[in-house]
């Protein structure tokens, strides 16, 4: 019986803690979305895709050309010449492969670096609409596993709050 009278007692206060909490959440994926600064991000990542195609498209024609003029004189040629232009033909395609996976790297590195801002002032609305409202709690769609009929939806106000609709 004392067990239960003091389970009681610590579990009460918790209770109580709880009724008092303010939890909402917000789809930060749809105040994203609705962002203008993400058209410039989009805008930027695609003139940094299409110079890597444009750049990689220029040394695979390059490619093509010496490997074709290579194949219509392969018979022709010394072995010592045959041979060197097969070892550049080989380095040709080597850099291809190595710029390729550096054009994919300074992409993602891009990318991150342009949309670091845009995820910052979401965080930051976030957080200034859970001071302004009084949310203890308020949950991300990274982080939600249930929306109970309590939780408040509070991405039209941080929508507002960062002027978007």
């Amino acid at each position: 019986m004392k067990r239960l009278i003091i389970l009681l007692c610590v579990l009460l206060p918790l209770g109580a803690m709880a009724q008092s909490s303010k939890i909402a959440y917000v789809n930060s994926q749809e105040v994203l979305m609705a962002m203008p600064e993400l058209t410039s991000y989009k805008s930027e990542m695609s003139k940094v895709e299409a110079d890597y195609k444009k750049e990689l498209s220029q040394m695979q024609d390059e490619f093509k050309k010496k490997y074709a003029d290579y194949i219509a004189q392969r018979d022709s040629l010394t072995q010592n010449i045959r041979l060197r232009r097969e070892q550049d033909i080989q380095d040709i395609q080597q850099r291809i492969n190595n710029f390729m996976q550096v054009a994919q790297q300074d992409s993602q590195k891009k990318a991150s670096e342009l949309m670091q801002p845009i995820q910052d002032k979401v965080r930051e609305a976030i957080q200034a609409v859970g001071k302004e409202k009084g949310y203890t709690v308020i949950i991300t769609p990274e982080a939600l596993l249930y929306t109970g009929s309590d939780a408040v939806d509070a991405t039209s106000f941080v929508k507002a709050k960062l002027g978007l609709k």
